[in-house]
């Protein structure tokens, strides 16, 4: 049966105190407590530290069992919460405005649910993860070996992870097979020129007129590169360049994202905006100074989990209140590690009340996750460990 006073205490508690990424002690702290009581067997310090691992055996048959993996963030932003919530963030320019307090609570809940279970067929792995925003939290513990079985427990035969969902209904769950996140690649490109006087153009190499160039030339990548119906952004979000007026500057410099939905059309992307770039410093007589960081991949939902998930939330919830034509995003989510490892289903967990048509989005000082998810949340994680 499941507390609902006692996981809105936590999730009230978790972002009360908000840490950003690699700095989850606080999230960490509780988490090892809570097994502890349980008597779920763990392992603590991974992914530098923050990241824990726990484990519970099937009770059957733990070496011929299959291993359901459950996934739960933990950190927080780097936003300074406006909500006015009596558990708002105690901790200036930090908050929860992504959900992962209610992420990391409706997984408690699970584990405390679990712990008292007379009969799992499943060895379950309990992931509660740092650094999803940024930090690549997740490959880190893909890394340190927390779904192959060689920290704890088994190899994992699928994972399973939700996200608090602001366009999709209170009580209501959503996925879809194949892409479900976009991957999250970022460029900076710096043109060096030769600088001058304002008033004697003639006589340098402008970086901002070739940076102006480059910035609209991108935008060809998705309306002239990729087919009409497929997702792609390509984003300048930065822009830096000169001190005056009446100054030419010897370089000027932008900063962007590149999000897709396939690795094809990722790689695409990536040597088009090279190619622009090199085209455009050419055209302009500048040098062209280009750094590609590859973000998170994409996230994408591997058929027979997304079956497996559609069979056990129509059993749960009914059909009514499932969908298997989830709106994929082109925001990231590092979850795209785990489906390297094994069949992984990402799913929606509906967050607008009852009455209502929309609510404060994600990553923005007003948002606060729905308390009344939780109870949907843990219901859907522990049939999926159950099941």
């Amino acid at each position: 049966m499941i507390n609902l006073p006692e996981l809105l205490d936590i999730r009230h508690d978790l972002h009360m105190h908000p840490q950003i990424r690699f700095e989850e002690t606080y999230a960490s702290e509780l988490v090892q407590r809570v097994l502890t009581e349980l008597g779920v067997e763990f392992r603590a310090g991974l992914a530098r530290g923050t990241g824990v691992l726990g484990y519970l055996p099937a009770t059957t048959d733990p070496a011929t069992a299959p291993t359901i993996a459950l996934r739960a963030d933990m950190d927080a932003l780097p936003i300074h919460e406006e909500t006015g919530k009596p558990y708002a963030s105690t901790i200036p320019g930090r908050m929860h405005a992504c959900g992962h307090d209610g992420h990391t609570a409706i997984q408690l809940g699970v584990a405390k649910i679990l712990a008292a279970t007379a009969h799992r067929p499943n060895n379950v792995l309990f992931l509660f993860q740092p650094a999803e925003e940024g930090g690549g939290g997740g490959d880190l513990l893909v890394q340190e070996g927390c779904l192959n079985g060689t920290l704890l427990g088994k190899p994992a035969d699928m994972i399973f992870g939700l996200h608090g969902w602001t366009s999709v209904p209170l009580g209501r769950v959503e996925t879809r097979v194949g892409p479900m996140m976009a991957s999250t690649d970022e460029f900076y490109i710096e043109f060096v020129g030769q600088g001058g006087h304002a008033a004697a153009p003639e006589t340098t190499r402008d970086p901002i007129v070739a940076i102006a160039s480059l910035i609209t030339s991108l935008q060809t990548i998705a309306s002239r590169n990729t087919d009409p119906f497929d997702n792609i952004v390509v984003t300048v979000g930065q822009v830096h360049g000169g001190t005056a007026n009446n100054i030419i500057p010897m370089s000027a410099q932008v900063h962007g994202t590149v999000r897709t939905l396939t690795e094809e059309n990722r790689a695409m992307a990536e040597k088009r905006l090279h190619a622009i770039a090199n085209g455009t410093a050419i055209a302009f007589d500048v040098e062209a100074k280009i750094t590609w960081n590859p973000g998170y991949p994409v996230v994408v939902n591997h058929p027979e989990a997304v079956e497996r998930f559609l069979k056990v939330a129509h059993e749960t919830f009914g059909e009514e209140r499932v969908s298997d034509d989830a709106v994929p995003t082109m925001g990231g989510e590092d979850f795209a590690y785990y489906g390297a490892e094994c069949p992984a289903c990402f799913y929606q967990l509906g967050l607008i009340p009852v009455g209502e048509t929309e609510i404060p989005s994600v990553h923005t000082p007003l948002f606060d996750f729905n308390d009344d998810a939780i109870e949907v949340g843990v219901q859907m994680m522990v049939a999926l460990a159950l099941s």
